[in-house]
């Protein structure tokens, strides 16, 4: 569009920043996607508007974040508040649902070994955890204990909770982190490869591949990995340390048995996403592949690599940013699994144990604590999904 000005007409240039009315992504002289003719313009000057261009960017990205996304974070918090109470309610539900309780099953335990209990000694533990008192009574002292820090003393264990979980929930989520990176970086690249390479020997490969990753229950591969790693390579697989690691205290050798052992749970763990990943990127793909504006940027020669990471795979990785928060609870509940057979000193065998024991401060903590993690993974994806695409905007 001209528009007059004093000495002659000047050219209003439009602003590149500006989200528009269109389905399709943004428009970008630098990438050749513009109504106009294509300039051959030399590299100093596109490196230039490059450099404009994403500073132009980062300063709308901080200007967003100061206005919309720090609210809209905080009212998200806040949300988190009745649904937490809400998932609180359930848990003491579902732990209670069962006959008996933590004094039955230790009771029963405790004859089965022929030792005789007393019935003051029954009493002195029912009213030492509460449960001579009414259920709600019960539910207000315990998650009263969570929100102030105190989550209450593990009579299975015979040690307070919090010590319980504070040693092993960071390797849960080191195995739980390090298998989404591990899903991430192995599933993005291949998903775009085989998209692009459709019908090709190498996509029909990785196909076949994801499918079996797909079918093999995450249990299943870790006795594979415990049978292999014993018969042919005679080392023990199992745990996250070697014998006389074990006991010692952190040291960079330490560290360095740690990331010797780390690789296996994380690949155990991680295959099963990895497969679905790569085959929802790769559909997600070809769709994008196919619309017009890839076509005419093909057709006015943009580099195929530019192509098909500068707009198309942004708009295809959307689904799994929005999905982030709901791929934790299926990695979580996938490492509950595989500590218990490559015994791992994680959350996962000691809720087990704990549920079945009916130990309701130690299952019920453990619990929360996965909800609060889950529910703060959503509210990352939802951050990092507005910032990965323009057209979104929480108000």
């Amino acid at each position: 569009m001209l528009r007059a000005s004093a000495p002659g007409l000047e050219r209003k240039v439009p602003d590149m920043d500006k989200p528009t009315d269109r389905g399709g992504p943004p428009a970008d002289d630098a990438d050749g996607l513009s109504a106009g003719p294509v300039e051959n313009a030399e590299p100093r000057r596109g490196i230039a508007r490059l450099l404009r261009a994403t500073l132009a960017r980062g300063r709308l990205l901080c200007a967003a974040i100061a206005r919309i996304r720090l609210p809209y974070a905080v009212r998200r918090m806040l949300g988190m508040i009745p649904t937490l109470a809400f998932i609180s309610i359930i848990i003491f539900v579902v732990i209670q649902l069962p006959p008996g309780d933590i004094v039955t099953s230790t009771l029963d335990r405790l004859q089965a070994s022929g030792v005789e209990v007393s019935e003051e000694q029954v009493q002195n533990l029912r009213a030492q955890y509460n449960l001579d008192k009414h259920p709600a009574l019960q539910y207000l002292h315990w998650i009263g204990g969570f929100v102030v820090g105190d989550m209450g003393y593990s009579y299975m264990f015979a040690r307070p909770v919090n010590e319980l979980i504070w040693e092993r929930l960071g390797y849960t989520l080191l195995i739980t982190i390090s298998a989404m990176l591990f899903t991430w970086a192995v599933a993005v690249p291949l998903g775009i490869y085989s998209a692009v390479r459709q019908y090709s020997i190498t996509d029909y490969t990785l196909t076949a591949i994801a499918l079996v990753g797909l079918a093999t229950p995450p249990f299943l591969l870790a006795l594979v990995f415990l049978y292999v790693g014993f018969e042919v390579f005679g080392i023990p697989i199992g745990g996250l340390f070697s014998p006389e690691y074990r006991e010692a205290p952190w040291s960079m050798e330490r560290l360095g048995d740690l990331l010797t052992h780390l690789w296996i749970p994380m690949v155990v763990v991680g295959l099963g996403s990895t497969a679905v990943t790569m085959r929802i990127l790769r559909a997600n793909l070809l769709d994008e592949l196919k619309k017009p504006y890839v076509v005419t940027a093909r057709a006015k020669g943009v580099r195929p690599a530019r192509l098909v990471l500068k707009y198309p795979f942004r708009i295809a990785i959307n689904p799994f940013i929005s999905t982030l928060g709901l791929q934790l609870p299926a990695l979580v509940s996938g490492e509950a699994i595989v500590s218990i057979v490559l015994n791992l000193p994680t959350t996962g065998k000691m809720l087990l144990d704990a549920l079945l024991a009916q130990d309701m401060y130690l299952a019920g903590s453990v619990v929360m604590l996965l909800a609060i993690l889950i529910l703060l993974g959503l509210l990352l994806s939802d951050l990092m999904l507005a910032w990965i695409d323009p057209r979104i905007r929480y108000e």
